[in-house]
């Protein structure tokens, strides 16, 4: 099975977790420390908060920037469900926002028509990899003071206009195992601003900047030393892990037919997280099956918009969101991680190529 995602674990990966073990420190110690340090110089930001989940860290982010109760927070109408479940979790509401047809992220144009008087912040998400506009959106965020929140789990090592996604306002990332770079689980907040940081520190741990002291109603969001030992041994290999992965994208979209690539905005560096393809006409769960009869594993990122799901369809969470609805029902995401090999790359185009032939030919 070709999978969608493939951790790559090597000896220097299994020495690190070994130490960490044997050093009988295993939470949040001088490897998180390390791992955070490292960290901030590659975003090229100030401070870095270690956490326990790319949830976490969006959750700490809001509540660092003190949204809460009676606040909204615009997040795209087509993303992962965390990046609205934070602004639930934080006491806020979620005012959704449409997304651009080309590069699935939010549409800047879209943006200024949802804020009202309690707008707090701006959560971006930049889909698959592909950094939103930051641009645009930084300017809408300064022109309403807005708080301006980068949902980046799936924008390691990406780029707009040459400055790292997730260094623009209050950077979310994830270390899941389907990410870039892994710890199991795990997350890192970073920020240029000092009060942010300091809050994000002490939220993630019970609210305490020593030990039984308590100074905020925070939360066990701890990384682990274990995941920390991961995270310093993967992050070195980042670049060259994202540039394998964009050869994969240009060699599979120079081959494939039948279905629509994705772009690459210009003044965009894409790490291509998700190498998300368009199928049109209904075809794409023939597509799909036909892939996993071929032991090829196709994954549809995401099967709801967020005011699809029924948690925020109970909440009156809804609008009318076209772009977001077509994406649901074209999107599928094929292999492009950095161990794939070129007869894994011949084996997916052959199929997919084969089976959109035979599917068009049937008429759909």
């Amino acid at each position: 099975m070709i999978r969608i995602a493939q951790p790559i674990i090597g000896p220097e990966e299994e020495a690190a977790v070994l130490a960490a073990l044997r050093s009988g420190q295993l939470v949040q110690g001088a490897r998180v420390a390390e791992f955070e340090a490292a960290f901030a110089r590659a975003l090229g930001v100030r401070h870095a908060a270690a956490v326990s989940s790319g949830t976490a860290a969006l959750v700490v982010a809001l509540q660092a920037h003190g949204i809460g109760a009676g606040g909204e927070v615009i997040v795209p109408a087509f993303t992962f469900a965390a990046t609205g479940n934070a602004a639930l979790l934080a006491g806020a509401r979620p005012v959704l926002v449409d997304i651009r047809s080309d590069d699935f992220n939010i549409d800047p144009q879209r943006i200024e028509a949802a804020i009202t008087p309690k707008t707090r912040a701006i959560a971006v998400v930049h889909l698959y990899g592909h950094p939103c506009d930051m641009t645009a959106i930084g300017e809408i965020a300064q022109g309403h003071g807005l708080v301006l929140i980068e949902d980046a789990c799936q924008a390691l090592g990406a780029s707009w206009q040459g400055r790292k996604a997730g260094s623009f306002g209050t950077g979310c990332f994830s270390f899941y195992a389907t990410k870039s770079i892994t710890t199991g689980e795990g997350g890192m907040l970073v920020t240029d601003d000092d009060a942010v940081a300091r809050a994000a520190r002490l939220l993630r741990n019970q609210g305490e900047p020593e030990r039984y002291r308590t100074e905020a109603l925070g939360h066990n969001f701890r990384m682990t030393e274990l995941a920390a030992a991961l995270g310093l041994a993967q992050l070195p290999k980042l670049d060259a892990w994202t540039e394998r992965r964009r050869a994969n994208v240009a060699w599979l979209s120079a081959h494939l037919e039948g279905v629509v690539t994705p772009v690459e905005r210009q003044g965009a560096y894409h790490t291509y997280q998700q190498y998300t393809v368009r199928v049109l006409n209904g075809r794409r769960d023939a597509l799909q099956r036909a892939l996993r009869e071929r032991e090829i594993e196709a994954v549809v990122y995401y099967p709801r918009a967020l005011h699809q799901q029924p948690l925020y369809r109970d909440l009156g969470i809804g609008g009318s969101f076209p772009e977001s609805e077509r994406a649901v029902e074209e999107v599928l995401s094929l292999p492009v991680h950095a161990a794939l090999s070129q007869d894994d790359l011949e084996r997916i185009a052959a199929a997919v190529n084969e089976t959109m032939a035979a599917v068009g030919a049937r008429g759909g």
